[in-house]
């Protein structure tokens, strides 16, 4: 017997208010009638100076498809026109937005978790401190992709032993860009490391690459949550380099499979 294709991913951008003006999203809904998909929103890379929604778009659509899920995609602020708090109270805007939109386009924002990978990452471990902090929208999870955690750099590991195809002066001049004030680095809505309240925050997944200068800080990122109670898979691919994990197929496939218990699709 012949195998059904999978459903169709649709797309479709939006143009909604944000802090700094008109703050644009791209929705995929998975093709699919169930009563209410959950959400998924998403954080493009880039090192909070560049990316895009059209870099998200392959990463968004696998997500869609195959949790199933609403994934809403931000295209958020970026350094250095716009830094550091521009990106997070992006970020929190879109989590507003679709808490009250999400069941328009047949999803259940009550099951909504963030995710997204390099500088989106760090913006996705965020924004539960931020939506805790100021009782905004339940996240039910957090997944996240080689993330960018601490701008302060003192766990980034060396690019020459890693073999990276990331570096200390690459992270070092976005950092400047995104944080333009010293003690900016230290506020845990921009260094989620260093935040001292991690207890409460959704369950966790966390991904790193082996060839990746980061894949220390996200570590020691995972072991924070764990010693503070939160649920928290981590899982370093070792032959694998920062920019590829975003596209890389097994992680696809771990991040669907826990969106998918998260939200308890298989029940």
């Amino acid at each position: 017997m012949q195998m059904a294709p999978p459903p169709s991913v649709h797309s479709q951008d939006l143009s909604i208010p944000g802090p700094l003006g008109a703050l644009r999203l791209r929705l995929y809904h998975p093709g699919v009638s169930t009563p209410a998909l959950p959400v998924v929103l998403y954080f493009h890379g880039g090192g909070f100076v560049a990316g895009s929604l059209e870099e998200a778009s392959a990463t968004a659509c696998f997500i869609a498809r195959h949790t199933p899920a609403l994934v809403i995609s931000a295209d958020y602020a970026l350094a250095p026109a716009h830094p550091f708090p521009a990106a997070p109270e992006d970020a929190y805007a879109a989590a507003c937005w679709a808490e009250g939109h999400a069941s328009g386009f047949g999803a259940d924002a009550t099951r909504m978790a963030v995710a997204g990978d390099d500088a989106g990452d760090n913006l996705a471990a965020a924004l539960p401190l931020i939506t805790r902090d100021r009782s905004g929208p339940r996240l039910a999870a957090q997944a996240l992709i080689c993330p960018m955690l601490d701008p302060g750099m003192t766990r980034l590991g060396d690019s020459r032993t890693l073999d990276s195809d990331l570096d200390a002066r690459t992270c070092a001049a976005r950092y400047r860009q995104y944080l333009p004030h010293p003690l900016q680095r230290m506020h845990p809505y921009a260094s989620p490391l260093a935040s001292t309240r991690h207890a409460g925050l959704p369950p966790a997944l966390i991904l790193t690459a082996g060839c990746d200068v980061l894949h220390a800080e996200a570590e020691k990122y995972a072991g924070l949550l764990i010693r503070s109670g939160v649920p928290t898979q981590v899982r370093r691919y070792a032959d694998v380099k920062h920019a590829a994990l975003a596209s890389h197929p097994p992680a696809l496939d771990e991040i669907t499979h826990f969106l998918r218990r998260q939200f308890r699709c298989d029940a």
